[in-house]
């Protein structure tokens, strides 16, 4: 996880501002990189997606715990598809948390695996898709 600068070097995260306060951010990529930040170079791949036969990835979604349960999570959700429904992409796919999944699910997100992060202390993920049609 951690900041990926390509996301915002593609202009494709977005902020999300409430009460003055950074409530939620999270963002969609039409690169091949499903999941983590800079710091996580073995997982990283710029490459880009074709629109005609890939999903769009939906990256680095977080809500900042004074905002959950508030609409901010759906909110960026449903920008990010916009856009990469704009861009061309009938499909959306995350590797999701699990705390993140009931919103997922919610918002029609569906389980494709299960999978746990490498490295010392390895955090369980699942790999959700969504047709944007």
């Amino acid at each position: 996880m951690g900041l990926d600068t390509q996301l915002i070097a593609d202009g494709t995260y977005l902020l999300v501002e409430a009460e003055h306060r950074l409530a939620g951010c999270g963002g969609w990529s039409r690169r091949a990189t499903l999941y983590g930040g800079d710091h996580s170079t073995a997982l990283r791949d710029a490459a880009l997606l074709d629109p005609a036969h890939d999903a769009a990835r939906i990256r680095a979604m977080y809500t900042d715990p004074d905002f959950t349960r508030r609409g901010v999570g759906r909110l960026v959700l449903s920008v990010c598809e916009a856009a990469a429904l704009a861009a061309g992409f009938a499909r959306a796919e995350m590797m999701a948390t699990l705390a993140g999944e009931p919103l997922y699910r919610a918002c029609g997100y569906l389980p494709i695996e299960r999978i746990e992060t490498p490295g010392k202390v390895p955090v369980p993920m699942i790999r959700m898709g969504k047709d944007l049609n």
